[in-house]
C-alpha cells in the first residue's frame, strides 16, 4: 500500500521555509547548469551556423584557420577558373578570395581592447553567403574606397563603429557604411572591406589568407578535394565551409563543457548536501508519524517510496525555480576569444527547451541523491522506536 502524494505536499508546504531554502539551493545549481550548456550552445551555433553547405573553403596547408594562412594570388587565380566552382547569372565564378586579418578596438562599455577580425573580400560576399543582409539605410562597401560594413553585434559592443560613423585602422579613416546581420552567427563579429585595399593599408600585397567558392555541385565535393589537394601546384587543404566552422569550435566548446561540468559537479553537491540534511531534520522530527504509517499498515518500502518522492518533489521545485531564473538570459550576448583565431567572438545564450528539460532533470537526480539515504533511515525505523517519542 502506498503513502498518499497528498501527504509529501503537506509536509513541504508546513516546512515552507526549509522546503524553499533547499528548493533555492537546488534552483541556483540548475541555473548555473542551465547557462553553461546555453553558452556552449550559443558558442556552437555561432560558429557552426556561419557556413553554407554549398560552400567549400581553401586555406594553406597545415594552416588550423585563416588568420594563420597565406595563398599567393597565382593559386588563387588558378583555383577560381577551376569548373567544379558555380558560376552566376554573367558567367563569372562564385568565388571570393579573402583577406583575413586582426586589429584591436576599444570595447564600448569599458575601453578595454578586443582583438576584432578584418575581413578583406570582394563583391561576392554576399552573394556566396546569403545569411548576409545589410540593414536599412546602409549599402554596400565600393571597390577601392575606405569603406567598411560591420557586423551587428560587434557594431553594438565596439565604439566607433555605428552606421555613418568613422574609425581610424591602420593610421586610415574608414566609414561604416553598412551594418549586416547574419542570423548570429560568427560573421557579425567581422568587419568587411575591399580585399585589395586592405592588402595595401597592410602591406600584404599579392597574399590571401583563404578562397570561399560555391560548388556546382556540393555532392562531389570529396572528388574535388582530392583534386585540389592532390595537385602539389596549391598546396592547400580543402573543406566544406560547414566543416570548416565546425572545426572551429571544436576546442573552446570542448573546454567550456568541462570546466562547466566540474562547476556544476561542485555547486550540485553542495546542493545535494543541502537537500539530505532537509530530508534527514523531517525524519528526525517526523519518528512518531512515521511509526504510525507504519502501524497503519504501510511497510518499509511505502515509507522509503514516501520519502524519496518528498525529496524529489522539493528538488523539483527547484529544478522549476532554476529554470524561470534562466529563462530571462536566453539571448543574452556576451563574447569570448576564439582560441583557434584569437579574435573576439559573439555569441547569445541559446536557453533552449531542451536545455531548460536537462535541467529540470538535473534537478530530480539531485533531489533523489539527496533523499535516498534519509529515506532509507525512516524506512528503518524501529516502530516502537518512533512510538515513544514525544
Amino acid at each position: 500500500m502506498a503513502v498518499p502524494l497528498s501527504y509529501n505536499l503537506r509536509n513541504l508546504l508546513v516546512r515552507r521555509l526549509s522546503t524553499l531554502s533547499a528548493a533555492l539551493g537546488i534552483g541556483l545549481v540548475v541555473t548555473v547548469f542551465i547557462l553553461v550548456l546555453a553558452m556552449a550552445s550559443g558558442f556552437a551555433f555561432a560558429v557552426r551556423t556561419a557556413g553554407s553547405p554549398d560552400n567549400a573553403i581553401a586555406i594553406r596547408k597545415g594552416s588550423t584557420a585563416e588568420v594563420s594562412s597565406g595563398i599567393e594570388r597565382e593559386k588563387v587565380e588558378s583555383i577560381e577558373v577551376r569548373p567544379e566552382i558555380a558560376l552566376d547569372e554573367g558567367g563569372q565564378p562564385l568565388a571570393a578570395a579573402e583577406v583575413v586579418l586582426l586589429v584591436v578596438m576599444p570595447r564600448k562599455i569599458d575601453d578595454a581592447p578586443a582583438q576584432v577580425v578584418l575581413r578583406g573580400t570582394g563583391e561576392n560576399a554576399l552573394r556566396i553567403r546569403p545569411k548576409a543582409r545589410i540593414g536599412a539605410g546602409g549599402r554596400m562597401f565600393r571597390p577601392g574606397l575606405p569603406e567598411i560594413i560591420v557586423g551587428k553585434a560587434l557594431s553594438e559592443r565596439v565604439k566607433n563603429l555605428e552606421l555613418g560613423s568613422t574609425v581610424q585602422i591602420q593610421r586610415r579613416d574608414w566609414k561604416v557604411v553598412g551594418i549586416f546581420d547574419t542570423g548570429g552567427t560568427g560573421f557579425e563579429s567581422e568587419i568587411w572591406g575591399d580585399a585589395g585595399l586592405f592588402q595595401a593599408t597592410f602591406n600584404r600585397v599579392g597574399i590571401y589568407q583563404s578562397i570561399t567558392f560555391r560548388m556546382a555541385d556540393p555532392a562531389r565535393f570529396e572528388d574535388l578535394r582530392k583534386s585540389i589537394e592532390g595537385d602539389p601546384k596549391y598546396q592547400v587543404d580543402l573543406k566544406t565551409e560547414v566543416q570548416y566552422y565546425a572545426d572551429q569550435s571544436e576546442t573552446l566548446s570542448t573546454f567550456i563543457g568541462i570546466l562547466g561540468t566540474l562547476i556544476t559537479i561542485i555547486m550540485s553537491v553542495g546542493a545535494v548536501f543541502g537537500a539530505m540534511n532537509t530530508m534527514y531534520a523531517a525524519v528526525g522530527s517526523r519518528s512518531r508519524e512515521i511509526a504510525t504509517l507504519r502501524a497503519l499498515g504501510f511497510n518499509r518500502r511505502s515509507v522509503l517510496a514516501s520519502f524519496l518522492v518528498e525529496s524529489v518533489l522539493l528538488a523539483a521545485l527547484g529544478g522549476v525555480l532554476g529554470c524561470l531564473f534562466s529563462i530571462p538570459l536566453n539571448g543574452l550576448t556576451t563574447s569570448t576569444i576564439n582560441w583557434d583565431t584569437f579574435s573576439e567572438l559573439i555569441f547569445a545564450f541559446q536557453v533552449t527547451p531542451g536545455i531548460l528539460a536537462a535541467g529540470f532533470a538535473f534537478a530530480l537526480i539531485m533531489g533523489a541523491l539527496g533523499g535516498l539515504f534519509p529515506a532509507l533511515r525512516a524506512a528503518r525505523l524501529a516502530i516502537t522506536a518512533g512510538l515513544r517519542q514525544v
